[in-house]
This record gives C-alpha cells, structure tokens and sequence, in this order.
C-alpha cells in the first residue's frame, strides 16, 4: 500500500526560519533509513505560503464555467497548512503510522492517507482501451511516485521552471469515498497527458478518505496517534499535482482547469471547490 505523510509547518517556518543544522542531519538520516528499507518513494518541503496563491471556484450551472478568485499567500491558519511529506510503501496502515512516529520531530503533527491505486477504479463499459487508464498508468511508470526522491529518475527538469504543488482541498463528497465520473477520469487524464507531454507534470496522486488513515502528534518524547476519520475536510487534500512552470501565475492557470472539470464532471453536484498552490522547496534553498 501507498500512504502520502503530511507534515503540517508552524508559524515559524511561515515566517521563513530554515531548519536548523541539526535538524537537516536528523532528517537526513531518517530519510537514508526509509530509502534503504525500502519504504520512501518521494518526498518533498514546500516554501511558506507566502509565495503561494489559493484558488476559490463557484459552480457556475449546467453548461457554465466556474467563478473563480485568486487569494495570495500568505494565509493565516499557519498549523493547518502543508511543509511537507513523504510518499511511502508499506504492507499495512499500522507500519506506515510505525515510520511515522519515528519522525525526528519534537513538536507538531504528521497526517497519514491512503492513496488511490489503479485497481481501485472499476473499469467500465464505454472505457476507451487507449483512454484515461492506460494514460495514467504510462504517466506512474514515467514519474516517481508524487514528485522527486532520491531513489528513483523522473521527468527531466526544464531550465527557467520553479515546481509547484497543486494540491486540491478535500470536501464532504471527497471524504464521502465516491470515486469520480467516467467522465471526470476522461477528463482529467487528458489534461494529465497534454501537462505530461508538455513536460509539466513531475508527479500527482489521489488521497482516499481520512477514515482510511491516522495522525501522529508530537510532544517531546511523547507520541500520540489519532485515528481517522478528521472533521476538517477543507483543509486537508484529496489530490494533488506537482507541475514545473515557469512562473506562479503558470501554475495557478494550470489549476483553473482542474477545477473546471473538478467540479462540472462530479457526480455529486458541488457548489464550490478550492485548490492551493505552494512552491516547492530546492536544493539550492540551502545553499
């Protein structure tokens, strides 16, 4: 099984504090413990949200496109808000909330989700044999799974581009655990292939509902694991997409069309959608 680990940051890491010396090295070598096991398939910081951007889209009726509104970072609510995280591998929920209690972290909280796999979409009828699953399944075994790790050589990176995630927020119907539309698949792998074939796309991944996962506080020494289901479906994620464009406003265009069909193909109609956009931490950045 998958499972995206979710650090959530603090307001000192929003105010743009880099982690200590210390802190690198302990984080380090948890990762070199996780890669060697064979656990960590991708991993990444994201910079605070200062220097991102949310997206807000208001159903427009049948046959009409979203309202939406760009909010610029930097947003309040600094403990709800994405650092970081780790795709991991491990046969069951129980070993992958084992790594996470192991997170050299002294404060703060870890969310574990589920990913959604291929095999978690009953194929229909009227599927294209060269259709949204075959696209999906060329798109995983041409990326790593949800961005960039050590481990494994994803799509090239292209000179005069930043990373971004695009993470899209979770609501009832997502929590709900009802799997998109024929259509919404269709839809959206054709928007996947044309970023891939543009070279846009470096990875992106589907989140099943919290029910299906845990979280991990710190306190000191103190560990405390909390199982899912969590009642704040707005602020967490349902998928996310990491694209390299070269600017912000790229990534925020990039994320007007997923909401687009995110909301005119769901089988349970929904009023209004939300995505959040953050760079992505760089090598560089600790120079």
């Amino acid at each position: 099984m998958r499972f995206m680990m979710v650090v959530k940051t603090d307001e000192r890491f929003e105010a743009g504090a880099a982690p200590s010396a210390e802190m690198l090295a302990q984080m380090d070598a948890f990762n070199g413990e996780m890669l060697k096991a064979g656990v960590m398939l991708a991993g990444e910081g994201l910079k605070p949200s200062a220097q991102g951007a949310r997206l807000r889209a208001v159903a427009g009726g049948k046959g009409r496109p979203a309202t939406m509104r760009v909010v610029d970072g930097p947003f309040a609510e600094a403990r709800e808000l994405v650092g970081g995280f780790w795709v991991v591998q491990t046969p069951t929920l129980a070993e992958a909330i084992a790594w996470a209690r192991r997170v050299p972290f002294a404060e703060g909280e870890v969310e574990i989700r589920k990913l959604y796999e291929l095999s978690d979409f009953p194929a229909d009828p009227s599927e294209a044999a060269e259709g949204w699953r075959e696209q999906e399944r060329a798109l995983r075994e041409g990326a790593p799974a949800g961005g960039q790790a050590s481990s494994a050589a994803g799509p090239a990176r292209q000179p005069g581009t930043k990373r971004f995630i695009v993470m899209l927020k979770s609501d009832a119907v997502a929590e709900s655990g009802a799997l998109p539309t024929p259509e919404a698949l269709a839809q959206m792998g054709a928007l996947m292939e044309e970023l891939a074939k543009s070279g846009a796309m470096l990875g992106g991944e589907g989140l099943k509902p919290s029910a299906q996962g845990a979280k991990v506080r710190y306190a000191g020494d103190k560990r405390t694991v909390i199982d899912g289901p969590f009642t704040e479906a707005k602020e967490m994620i349902a998928g996310y997409v990491i694209i390299q464009v070269p600017t912000l406003q790229d990534a925020v265009r990039f994320a007007e069309r997923w909401l687009n069909v995110h909301l005119a193909t769901s089988a349970v109609p929904r009023e209004s959608g939300e995505i959040e956009i953050r760079a992505l931490v760089e090598a560089e950045d600790f120079a």
